[in-house]
């Protein structure tokens, strides 16, 4: 085979796997934005994922003639409240209050749930979805009305302007809102960086700095390098065991997102280490003897010289990191938990995003829009901190070549 035949060989192959790779990526990610972005809104992410139920009566019989300016949906000009048909995020239909008009009695609606909120008035909000509405017709008889008759928002509307009186309503507040699971993911990635990052960049600095080739040393970067490939799954059930009598200490009597933290600093410190290490090596020999030489100490050489010219090197590895902690599912499930928490705290259970993509796909009907929906966000997540650490990278590094 002639040399120039080779070259062209070689040089087709490369451009296949380039394109294949470039068409398998950006096969997935458009397949997840036509699939996601259509539940993307401001609701997603500032709802709940639970809904709350009410069960409320009408506080004000007295109804009037309410006009309904610039509304949507199905006004009913009797009660002055105005009701639209919508999906869900997990694919539900429902009926949901759309508009409500000034002094209409849905305004102000009295608990009927037994317990501290019995008799305290319930606003009804913009978004609510009713599910059952018991009411008594014009011609005095008891009927009911609402999702529970699988009614669509029309028949709802039609049903109401034929009530005399209304004697309960049940509804739900929105949900299928991401928050909790957005602020949990958040305390995963400030907790286990607060713990990783000083341990692995001082080791690191160790290792590359001041450690010398000795036997004990190369195996401790063996054993770096080894951990960097085991399986998640196996520091979480590592976390169950060995880190959970230390979270106990913190109040945390179960999985918790502390415990998770613990996990995940660990999982992330191999990484952190070889990438701040590779920076390291990266910064010439010939900085060091220079500070040396002009009288500086070699804490100071690192500190003032060499840390600053590998700090772009120490922050990919802090990216890399987030990423890690976004991403992870298997060691979580163990040391996290998989119940969904609307409010949660650190020392109690919750879910990361990816949890609950994991949660929706392991269902028994995977939801494949909202899964793709939260990878979205992850990804927009991601590619903030990317260019956030550009910019503070080029801030904090210094170049003395």
């Amino acid at each position: 085979m002639s040399r120039k035949l080779k070259d062209s060989l070689l040089n087709s192959i490369t451009y296949l796997c380039a394109f294949l790779g470039v068409l398998v990526l950006g096969s997935i990610l458009i397949y997840v934005l036509i699939n996601g972005l259509k539940l993307i809104n401001v609701d997603l992410l500032k709802n709940d994922y639970w809904s709350k139920n009410y069960l409320v009566a009408v506080e004000n019989d007295q109804s009037s003639t309410f006009e309904c300016d610039g509304c949507k949906g199905y006004f009913s000009s009797k009660w002055g409240v105005s009701f639209i048909d919508e999906v869900t995020s997990h694919n539900e239909k429902v009926i949901s209050v759309e508009y409500i008009a000034e002094n209409s009695p849905f305004e102000q609606l009295t608990s009927l749930t037994a317990g501290e909120t019995y008799g305290q008035i319930v606003p009804m909000e913009k978004g609510y979805m009713i599910e059952k509405i018991d009411y008594i017709d014009s011609e005095g008889n008891t009927a009911i009305a609402g999702k529970i008759l699988k009614q669509d928002a029309q028949a709802l509307q039609e049903s109401l302007d034929n009530a005399s009186s209304i004697t309960s309503i049940y509804m739900k507040s929105p949900g299928g809102g991401i928050r909790g699971s957005l602020i949990a993911t958040l305390y995963l990635i400030l907790i286990s960086l607060i713990i990783s990052l000083p341990i692995g960049i001082a080791s690191a600095i160790y290792l590359n700095e001041y450690a010398d080739k000795s036997k004990i040393n190369r195996w401790l970067r063996q054993g770096i390098e080894t951990l960097t490939g085991v399986p998640s799954i196996v520091y979480g059930l590592m976390g169950v065991s060995v880190l959970f009598p230390v979270t106990t200490v913190f109040g945390a009597t179960g999985t918790s997102i502390l415990l998770g933290g613990l996990t995940m600093a660990i999982i992330l410190l191999p990484t952190i280490i070889r990438s701040v290490e590779e920076a390291l090596i990266v910064v010439p020999q010939s900085l060091r003897d220079a500070s040396l030489s002009l009288g500086a100490t070699k804490s100071q050489t690192i500190f003032k010289v060499v840390l600053p010219c590998c700090m772009n090197g120490i922050l990919t590895g802090v990216l890399l990191s987030i990423g890690r902690v976004i991403g992870e599912s298997a060691a979580l499930i163990y040391t996290m938990g998989t119940f969904i928490s609307d409010n949660p705290v650190i020392n109690g259970p919750a879910t990361s995003l990816s949890l609950m993509i994991w949660s929706f796909m392991s269902a028994e009907q995977p939801n494949f829009e909202l899964a793709c929906a939260i990878s979205i966000i992850i990804l927009s997540v991601v590619l903030i901190l990317n260019i956030v650490v550009k910019i503070v990278g080029k801030k904090l590094s210094k170049n003395f070549v």
